[in-house]
């Protein structure tokens, strides 16, 4: 069985973000960078599938600058096979990225996309379902547990009044939670092998996929400061309080 597993470079979640002084968008001088946690956790589960002997290889897709290319190293020190890079230094919208996934999906054909339910710098939540919706192949989402049965995945979900478990018959696209696992570290020995893997690098053009951005961002502001909190004696004082601000 074929895996295939788009991850995205992002901000490091450990880094304060800041906004640009124009207000055009958040400034990424000098930032550390990394792989998106969601996309780590979809990485981790198909290698625990290949060690488990249900998946044969493991094919990393990033869509991005040339640095992306670490985060496809990254991805293959922690047990992938191969990785592609359509290199682009514009941003690429959800839909152009699920169109450019679609055309992967069908010169590579594997047999699963596992991939994070959103990254944590737009926090979309689009890339998978849009896929699944131009493959037309079944999809769980919100994985918290994915178990191979023969052609089918069995994915419990998180969902808003629990869990739900459905049966996806392969080919099918699963998108992952945090719950999923945790993901490992590369040892040394595994990042200088990851040196060796191969990575191709491919163009939007080279899939006849349009990237142009149908959104325009107006303004990217940081949120409002809250302000201070108050302390009260009693109960009493309070109720009184929250009647006088309006909040009950």
């Amino acid at each position: 069985m074929k895996v295939l597993v788009p991850v995205k470079r992002v901000i490091d979640y450990n880094v304060k973000v800041r906004v640009k002084s124009d207000k055009t968008g958040v400034d990424l001088a000098n930032v550390k960078m990394s792989m998106n946690p969601f996309d780590e956790i979809s990485v981790e589960e198909a290698v625990r599938m290949k060690e488990a002997g249900t998946v044969s290889e493991i094919v990393v897709v990033s869509i991005g600058p040339q640095q992306a290319q670490e985060t496809i190293r990254t991805a293959l020190a922690m047990g992938a096979d191969r990785g592609i890079l359509v290199k682009t230094d514009e941003m690429v919208e959800p839909l152009g990225v699920a169109k450019i996934l679609a055309k992967i999906v069908a010169e590579e054909t594997p047999d699963l996309v596992i991939l994070g339910k959103q990254a944590i710098d737009d926090d979309s939540n689009q890339t998978g379902q849009m896929l699944g919706a131009i493959l037309d192949w079944p999809q769980g989402t919100f994985a918290s547990e994915v178990k191979v049965d023969g052609g089918q995945f069995h994915v419990t979900r998180e969902v808003d009044g629990g869990l739900q478990t459905v049966a996806l018959d392969g080919p099918a696209i699963v998108t992952v939670d945090l719950r999923l696992n945790e993901p490992r570290y590369a040892s040394l020995p595994n990042i200088m092998k990851a040196k060796k893997k191969p990575v191709d690098t491919k163009a939007p053009e080279d899939y006849g996929v349009d990237i142009a951005p149908r959104l325009s961002v107006l303004e990217v502001s940081e949120p409002a400061v809250r302000e201070a909190g108050e302390k009260v004696e009693d109960v009493a004082t309070l109720v009184s309080k929250l009647k006088t601000a309006g909040a009950i």
